[in-house]
């Protein structure tokens, strides 16, 4: 096993694009960490960096201590498995799996011990015969986990291993792979774009974006699943983890002669729980100041089966509702322009377009019990669990409260643990 760090990492190809701008990130020994993000935020350009195959233009990589930005890749002593899995199609198994130890000259009896036992391992013994067209995508997906496995290197480095599997065996291979490194206790880093992988497999995950005049750095939080969930740095985290996303929308907070808070939205008003008012250090400076507002759908409920307070409910005008089972979703609008965040005002400023293009109402979705019968196009009263509920700098997206994002240390905000 072995540590990774990334100190002041950039990327910057020779057309002057910027890939990864001021990349800090300590990745501890056995430990299982996940970078994800949307298209072009650089998640697989750090990651072929730590593997060699991409130059590193600023800063340095580390692993176990040593400085590897002029070392080969293959004497990294790390073992990469690929979005497409890389198999030589004219080898059996076997010989997939065996080609790197071969390269080695490892000896034959001990290359036939540690296929088998990967193979085993993988549940993939009867396949060793097989060349890769005859295998399925999930098969595939375990010879190139094998060669990896065999190699028994210090270092785990995937690649969307698993974006070309159909969803129901997405969800299986997710399982696997968690079993897999509770057994060897590799370090890894995992690359996706899908948030469920990232918030099931990793210890701590590292949410990306891409690079801009404006922010030329990629990294907005490293933290463990539930922290970001719950206590998201910024607008920017806030929005991409979690499904459905997180409603935004403008508010003001006021403070009555009793000490009592109050949130004003739209038309709307409810009391706010000291306890969203506690967690957020800092926030009376905001006072009658317009914040932005964020609830998840998971905090609102129908208000005939919650316990809230009729001062912590809003009314509103249910025009979709999607039944999945376990749990209902209801969509409505509620009349607030949509939060213009730096990221929509980068894609408007990309498009040419205003603010005004955005219309003048911001889509709100509630998850609720599939109980309670909704029916399209009816007046519903929500209650808000108002402790959770997020408040967010107008002007800088960050989180109120939370640490400003301005110190790019990472032994200071990267090697915490979950």
């Amino acid at each position: 096993m072995a540590t990774i760090t990334m100190h002041d990492v950039g990327k910057i190809y020779p057309d002057g694009t910027r890939a990864v701008g001021a990349m800090n990130l300590a990745v501890g020994d056995g430990e299982f960490l996940v970078l994800v993000g949307p298209s072009g935020c650089g998640k697989s350009t750090a990651l072929r960096m730590i593997a060699g195959l991409e130059d590193v233009t600023e800063g340095t990589i580390s692993i176990d201590n040593v400085v590897v930005n002029d070392v080969r890749p293959k004497d990294r002593d790390i073992a990469m498995v690929f979005q497409n899995y890389a198999l030589y199609p004219h080898m059996t198994v076997y010989d997939n799996m065996a080609f790197g130890l071969k390269l080695r000259k490892v000896p034959k009896d001990e290359i036939r011990q540690q296929v088998n036992a990967a193979a085993e391992m993988l549940e993939i013994t009867e396949l060793l015969e097989r060349k890769p067209k005859a295998l399925s995508g999930g098969q595939r997906q375990r010879v190139a986990m094998g060669r990896a496995i065999v190699r028994e290197p210090a270092v785990f480095l995937m690649d969307e291993p698993l974006s070309n599997l159909d969803a129901k065996l997405r969800v299986q291979m997710r399982s696997e792979l968690t079993g897999l490194h509770q057994r060897l206790g590799t370090t890894t880093v995992y690359v996706t774009h899908d948030q469920v992988e990232a918030m099931t497999l990793g210890h701590r995950v590292a949410v990306m974006r891409p690079v801009s005049p404006e922010r030329p750095y990629n990294l907005q939080q490293v933290a463990a699943p539930t922290e970001l969930f719950n206590n998201p740095a910024n607008l920017f985290v806030a929005g991409f983890i979690g499904s459905p996303s997180m409603n935004l929308v403008y508010g003001t907070l006021t403070q009555d002669d009793a000490g009592v808070v109050h949130l004003g939205f739209c038309d709307k008003t409810v009391t706010v729980d000291a306890r969203a008012v506690d967690g957020h250090p800092g926030i009376e400076d905001y006072f009658g100041m317009q914040v932005v507002v964020g609830i998840r759908p998971s905090a609102m409920e129908d208000a005939r089966v919650s316990t809230r307070s009729e001062s912590e409910t809003i009314e509103v005008e249910s025009l979709v509702n999607e039944l999945l089972g376990s749990e209902t979703y209801v969509h409505f609008e509620l009349p607030s322009p949509p939060v213009l965040t730096p990221d929509v005002e980068e894609n408007l400023r990309d498009q040419g377009l205003d603010a005004s293009s955005l219309g003048d109402t911001t889509k709100f979705t509630a998850r609720i019990s599939p109980d309670v019968d909704v029916p399209d196009f009816t007046q519903l009263r929500l209650a808000i669990d108002t402790p959770k509920i997020h408040f967010f700098d107008a002007e800088t997206s960050d989180k109120i409260g939370y640490r400003a994002w301005d110190d790019h240390s990472a032994d200071e905000l990267f090697t915490q643990r979950s």
